[in-house]
C-alpha cells in the first residue's frame, strides 16, 4: 500500500528542517502529528434522533472513518436532557488516514472556505495542541451540497508531541496549515 504524500514529505523535508530550526540532536526529539480528533456536538438530537443520523453519515464520509456516538454525562432539565441521551459524535483518526485527511482538509477543504483568510493561531493549549471550528461542514468535497438538509460545524483538535505551542506552531506551518497573518 502506497504511503501518504503528506507523510513522505513530513519524513523527508519536515523533520529535517525542524530538526535544525529547535537545534534537536535526535531525530526522535522532533515533534510529530500523532492524531486528529473531530467532535461534532449535536444540541438537536434531543428531540430529533434523525439530524445525529444525517451528521454521523456526513463524518463517516468525510473522514472514511465511523464516528463514535456520545451520550450526556448529566440529565439537565431545562434542556429535556437525560443521561444516557445521544448528544453528538466523535471520530480518531490516526496513521495513513490522519496524513490524507489533513492533505485533503489543506489542499481543498480549506480553500473552499467562504472569505477564507487563514486559521487563526489562538487555539494552542499549552501543551502543543492545535483545536479549531469549522463553521460549516459542506467545505469538504465529498459533501454533496444538494441533498443538505442541515448545515453544522465541528471541532477539530490536531495532537502532536511538541512540549510547547511555539514547537506545535512550528510543525503544523510546515505541514502546511495556512494560519492568519498577524497585525503588527
Amino acid at each position: 500500500m502506497a504511503e501518504a504524500r503528506l507523510y513522505t514529505q513530513f519524513r523527508n523535508d519536515i523533520v529535517p528542517a525542524l530538526k535544525k530550526e529547535f537545534n534537536m540532536d535526535n531525530v526522535m526529539s522532533v515533534p510529530k502529528l500523532t492524531k486528529i480528533t473531530i467532535n461534532v456536538g449535536v444540541g438537536e438530537a434531543v428531540s430529533d434522533r434523525k439530524k445525529l443520523d444525517d451528521i454521523v453519515n456526513n463524518i463517516a464520509l468525510i473522514t472514511g472513518q465511523r464516528p463514535a456516538i456520545t451520550q450526556a454525562r448529566k440529565s439537565i432539565s431545562n434542556f429535556k436532557l437525560r443521561e444516557g441521551m445521544p448528544i453528538g459524535c466523535r471520530v480518531t483518526l490516526r496513521g495513513k488516514i490522519m496524513y490524507e485527511f489533513l492533505d485533503r482538509f489543506i489542499n481543498l477543504s480549506l480553500p473552499r472556505s467562504r472569505d477564507f483568510q487563514g486559521i487563526p493561531d489562538k487555539g494552542f493549549d499549552g501543551r502543543g495542541n492545535y483545536t479549531v471550528g469549522i463553521k460549516e461542514h459542506t467545505i469538504f468535497p465529498e459533501i454533496d451540497v444538494d441533498k443538505v438538509t442541515q448545515i453544522h460545524g465541528m471541532d477539530m483538535t490536531f495532537v502532536t508531541t511538541a512540549n510547547t505551542d511555539e514547537q506545535a506552531f512550528a510543525l503544523l506551518k510546515h505541514l502546511g496549515l495556512p494560519f492568519r497573518k498577524r497585525n503588527k
